[in-house]
């Protein structure tokens, strides 16, 4: 079989690194973990989709602290250049030259922010043109397709205005996003969107999965909304959502909202598309927009915590969405000056573009995948090949070696002594003929308030007498902390080797 033939092993042994527990045949086999034990790094492509997946995949790391748990991040980023408008695209050349995308992007941000209120202004002018003619001509197709009447047909030509706000939630429809947060008071919705004096058209789209139930329900609660004849002049639905509609959306749109229900989404990437083309978020603090987040560049949706599937809290972000529209977002829009520019709106626009246009595009993404992962990789790779493999057979050795002895590891005594500001610890551990080299004796403490936890190398001072295979390690902290905050651990250590990923081993002292 392919386990035995192109990897050397059985297929037992296969499915064991499937599992949380390898030698329980009765668990099911995952994917993750098994993806999990055959890589040299694991990241999450945001950084709160690192923390989330830390706590998922804590089980295969026991007893170490969550902090530790080896997945890290790089938050995504897209390919500007394929989701900019060729308006964006010249305003973007001008301010910021042709080849802007090809080098590191250090300088855009600075560049972006010389250009004028005014043209930016103009520029979402003519994207916001170009949008609404964009989504009556793809309505009238739409509509045509399905066997509307003429009537209905030649109305959606003339469907919504280029000078008014323009708003858009464009997405898979899933639960977890909560497309329908903002259908949560119908009523309310409709007066925001139909003030005559500062009007607001809703652009939806989107497609549940075919065997998605209540993704499909969600897209009927918009069609029976939009169907009531006091709420068609303001709100469409564009149905066949694929990249095109995508790419038309981010060039125009105003505003981008996001409402998935935190910690689900991942990353998320729509709202990034719309940074380049000046359309500014407004979403849930989850994913890619929880780091990118501060009130200069958008507006954001929840207080940063967990709450589950509950109704009362949709509930009470529903009412902080429609509060958002109605006192920041719409008031903003349409505060002009002198010039008929909405000069507080520009300002946040060009922030958005200047701070997290460079910072969430491929550019970005690509270089840290290359500096923290791919280069590291490629080291790692020559050197356990180095030599015709004679490293890494040393490291196989080493875990051999761990294998045998681990299990009779242990602490003898503790000291510890304060002197002036310092606390300086001794700590007998019992190696029991293992190499005091492939291990390494640390002093660690929980962090406080946040911050990381206190690792610190643990030194080893002498052999403890009569005690074969027994040491003495010390290490000196700052007596900041009380003693009882630290505690010794011993994990494997072997250079080359990524602890605790590619040997999860640890003994703590208490």
């Amino acid at each position: 079989g392919y386990a035995a033939q192109k990897l050397g092993i059985t297929l037992h042994d296969l499915l064991a690194l499937g599992r949380q527990n390898p030698d329980d045949s009765s668990e099911s086999f995952n994917m993750a973990y098994l993806a999990i034990r055959g890589s040299g790094a694991v990241n999450g492509v945001s950084r709160l989709h690192g923390k989330v997946s830390r706590h998922l995949f804590e089980p295969l790391f026991p007893r170490w602290p969550a902090d530790e748990v080896p997945v890290g991040h790089v938050t995504n980023g897209v390919h500007m250049p394929s989701w900019d408008s060729a308006a964006a695209d010249d305003l973007w050349t001008k301010a910021c030259e042709k080849d802007r995308w090809l080098g590191t992007a250090a300088t855009l941000e600075q560049d972006i922010r010389r250009v004028s209120d005014e043209s930016l202004w103009q520029f979402r002018i003519a994207a916001s043109k170009s949008l609404v003619e964009y989504a009556r001509e793809r309505l009238s197709r739409q509509l045509a397709a399905s066997g509307a009447s003429s009537e209905a047909i030649d109305g959606a030509k003339h469907l919504f205005d280029p000078n008014a706000l323009t708003l858009a939630f464009a997405r898979r429809f899933a639960t977890y996003k909560r497309p329908n947060l903002l259908l949560h008071n119908p009523a309310r919705l409709l007066r925001l969107l139909a003030n005559p004096e500062r009007p607001v058209q809703l652009i939806i789209a989107g497609k549940a999965h075919p065997e998605d139930r209540a993704g499909q329900a969600l897209i009927h609660e918009w069609i029976s909304f939009i169907r009531r004849p006091e709420t068609r002049p303001h709100v469409i639905f564009l149905s066949d959502y694929d990249m095109l509609l995508t790419e038309r959306l981010v060039q125009g749109v105003d505003v981008w909202i996001n409402t998935p229900r935190r910690p689900w989404e991942a990353s998320g990437t729509s709202g990034m598309k719309v940074l380049v083309n000046g359309g500014i978020n407004l979403s849930e603090l989850d994913g890619w927009w929880a780091e990118a987040y501060t009130p200069e560049v958008g507006w954001a949706l929840g207080d940063g915590l967990e709450h589950g599937d509950d109704p009362a809290w949709d509930a009470v972000e529903a009412d902080a969405l429609y509060d958002l529209l109605e006192r920041e977002v719409i008031p903003e829009f349409y505060t002009r000056d002198q010039r008929g520019i909405p000069t507080a709106w520009v300002k946040r626009m060009r922030e958005s573009m200047a701070r997290l246009t460079p910072r969430f595009s491929a550019n970005r993404t690509v270089r840290e995948y290359t500096e923290q992962h791919y280069l590291p990789a490629a080291a790692a790779y020559r050197l356990r090949t180095s030599n015709k493999g004679a490293i890494g057979r040393q490291m196989v050795d080493w875990q051999h070696s761990l294998e045998q002895k681990w299990p009779t590891l242990h602490f003898g005594e503790v000291k510890v002594e304060t002197r002036g500001e310092q606390h300086v610890f001794e700590v007998q551990v019992c190696l029991n003929g293992l190499d005091p080299k492939a291990v390494r004796v640390e002093l660690y403490a929980d962090g406080i308030m946040g911050s990381a936890p206190a690792r610190q190398e643990m030194k080893r001072l002498r052999q403890l007498a009569g005690v074969p295979g027994g040491y003495v390690y010390s290490a000196t902290v700052s007596a900041a902390r009380p003693p009882a905050d630290y505690t010794a651990r011993v994990i494997p250590h072997c250079d080359g080797v990524a602890i605790p990923l590619e040997d999860a081993r640890i003994l703590w002292q208490r």
